[in-house]
């Protein structure tokens, strides 16, 4: 069995210059959602994981990896 959901969201929103609050919007989340996500207290739907990999315009691989 794998471990926790992994996500590189801090990473990819540093890169594309956007802080918590405009990926949050961009994504119809509040930003306690996206830092929830970031810190790894909550796993996302897979709905959400697809939406913040098309904001970030990768694959929801490229974000999200099983441990």
């Amino acid at each position: 069995m794998s471990g926790p959901l992994q996500n590189t969201i801090r990473q990819w929103r540093t890169e594309k210059g956007l802080t918590q609050a405009q990926l949050a919007e961009a994504a119809g989340v509040s930003r306690k959602t996206i830092n929830t996500i970031e810190n790894a207290v909550f796993t996302p739907s897979t709905v959400l994981a697809l939406k913040l990999a098309r904001v970030f315009d990768c694959r929801v691989e490229d974000v999200f990896s099983l441990a």
